[in-house]
């Protein structure tokens, strides 16, 4: 498969994009809105994320490893940073066709390493099939 074609730490603990959503009203209409923890980290992420041009092609896997600075926090994160990528590394997070999300714990330094790599073109009809190695290789 090759090295990641995307490879970058993100300083500070990612929040979940759906656990925490507030009500608010915008003009007159109630609407759902992304918790402030969540707005804080998207800022966060796109003042961090170098934008990649031209943006990454074809079927991904996205492997994210994140370090919470406490024990409560899920790995729920992994889907607005899904989302964040978009426009960043890739045009849609369609593309991402493996997902594979690691917690663990740093009080100090709370923080998201984010590896995206193309996957190769006969996982076009479905990867069940296919070895962790054969996607993330024996470096991981």
């Amino acid at each position: 498969m090759g090295g990641s074609l995307y490879d970058v730490v993100i300083l500070g603990e990612p929040a979940s994009a759906k656990n925490q959503r507030r009500i608010v009203k915008i003009r007159g209409q109630t609407r759902l809105i992304k918790s402030s923890k969540a707005l804080k980290y998207t800022k966060s992420f796109k003042d961090q994320a170098p934008v990649l041009d031209p943006l990454l092609e074809g079927d991904l896997s996205l492997r994210v490893d994140v370090w919470y600075a406490s024990r409560r926090p899920d790995l729920a994160c992994v889907d607005l940073i899904q989302d964040l990528l978009q426009d960043v590394a890739y045009a849609n997070d369609r593309q991402v066709k493996v997902s594979a999300s690691y917690w663990n714990l740093d009080r100090e330094n709370p923080r998201a390493r984010i590896r995206l790599r193309s996957l190769s073109p006969d996982s076009s009809s479905g990867t069940s099939l296919l070895k962790p190695s054969m996607i993330w290789g024996t470096d991981g």
